[in-house]
């Protein structure tokens, strides 16, 4: 990933649903304005959704969600639907269409409203008026939604959708920030980057690849180095940093070492407030002091990859919970979008970065978890709390 690339997890989703063969794909392409989705008079063409990264004109980069009909049928058309609520959990922006008077479209708005994501209410395919008036009342009175009529093939309404859109987009999503005031212009920034064997060779992780991007976009005067070469690096600094950001396993490595007068944070840490809450994995930690070897723990990682000996998910922060809860303490694995629906079983749930979630999905985790009364944390949170250095290190505030 080049630095002018923006990450799709850190795109504004715009989901696109609907009944099957109702334009939903066509309407992808206008908005896109190439062949994007394939398009077909047979109801039921799009399968799993199509997740589409695109610069959009007058708002940035997107990523697009053609989803199959939620009115699929059949035991295809049951797992096709699974996999649009599925999209549900990631949709910022979600433009529902009509060629009818609403029925399912109803209930669906209704869910998004519930999880507090904005709904645009298009019509598409009605050319009598009479019937449009109709369903746009319908529309109003059932769903308290004013909706605008399109025609994906003649551009009618394309530039208001995409102003819509733009305006609907969640309060201040384009201006979220990793370092928030930790950083700000010639401020002298360390990053202590162990590259170990979870790294490519060659390449940076995203996380340090996009808080790299953001202080050089913030004018900060940027060092790395690896963890090895701290001591040296310091030296020939001409002052000390005033913030230092590190890899969360490097923690007590760093803090040993660092200015008294720097700050300390890392890079899972700044990820758990830009894509999760983070006062939520502060709370969250406390209840690393109440496990016993009767305990249950979850993991969730974001990503697929394979576990290594170095593993921080995998090996590294079990290794630290049964160490301060007992080794009877049970454990499990989730990696990508698997997460269970019944969390009522766990003590505590510890989240990765999720550098590869948009922060929509990992706020449903969030609240997944709270529903189920359970504790919510994050990696760097949970290993700065192992660590005893949790009180000692910094995190951007709300």
């Amino acid at each position: 990933m080049g630095f002018d690339s923006t990450p799709r997890a850190n795109r504004l989703h715009i989901g696109i649903f609907g009944k099957r063969n109702v334009g939903k794909s066509t309407l992808v392409n206008a908005l896109t304005g190439q062949e994007t989705s394939l398009v077909s008079a047979v109801a039921g063409t799009t399968t799993d959704p199509v997740y589409k990264a695109v610069e959009l004109r007058g708002f940035g980069p997107a990523v697009l969600i053609d989803t199959a009909g939620f009115d699929d049928e059949g035991v295809l058309g049951k797992m096709r639907v699974e996999r649009t609520r599925e999209a549900m959990t990631k949709t910022d922006v979600a433009v529902i269409l009509f060629d009818s008077e609403p029925e399912e479209e109803a209930e669906w708005a209704e869910a998004f409203r519930q999880r507090k994501t904005p709904v645009i209410a298009v019509i598409n395919k009605i050319h009598d008026p009479d019937r449009m008036a109709r369903v746009k009342e319908t529309v109003r009175n059932r769903m308290g939604l004013e909706a605008m009529e399109i025609d994906p093939e003649t551009g009618l309404g394309i530039g208001e959708l995409k102003q819509k859109i733009a305006d609907s987009a969640p309060e201040n999503f384009w201006n979220v920030s990793l370092t928030g005031k930790l950083a700000g212009e010639n401020d002298l920034i360390l990053l202590v980057m162990p590259q170990d064997i979870q790294a490519p060779r060659g390449r940076l992780i995203l996380p340090q690849v996009q808080t790299i991007r953001e202080l050089l976009d913030k004018k900060c005067l940027v060092m790395s180095c690896t963890a090895d070469k701290m001591e040296e690096t310091l030296q020939a600094l001409s002052r000390a940093p005033k913030l230092i950001i590190t890899d969360s396993q490097a923690f007590a490595q760093v803090y040993e070492k660092k200015p008294a007068e720097s700050m300390l944070t890392s890079f899972s840490i700044l990820f758990a407030g830009y894509k999760g809450d983070i006062r939520e994995f502060l709370k969250g930690a406390g209840a690393i002091d109440r496990l016993t070897e009767d305990s249950r723990v979850l993991i969730a990682e974001a990503c697929s990859h394979s576990p290594t000996e170095e593993d921080i998910g995998r090996v590294r922060i079990p290794k630290l919970l049964r160490r301060a809860a007992g080794e009877g303490l049970k454990v499990d694995f989730v990696r990508g979008v698997d997460f269970p629906e019944d969390l009522s079983g766990y003590d505590l749930i510890i989240h990765c970065a999720a550098c590869m979630f948009n922060r929509k999905y990992v706020m449903e985790r969030v609240r997944a978890a709270q529903k189920a009364g359970v504790p919510i944390s994050n990696y760097g949170v949970v290993l700065a709390r192992l660590n005893h250095i949790l009180d000692k290190v910094c995190f951007v505030e709300d």
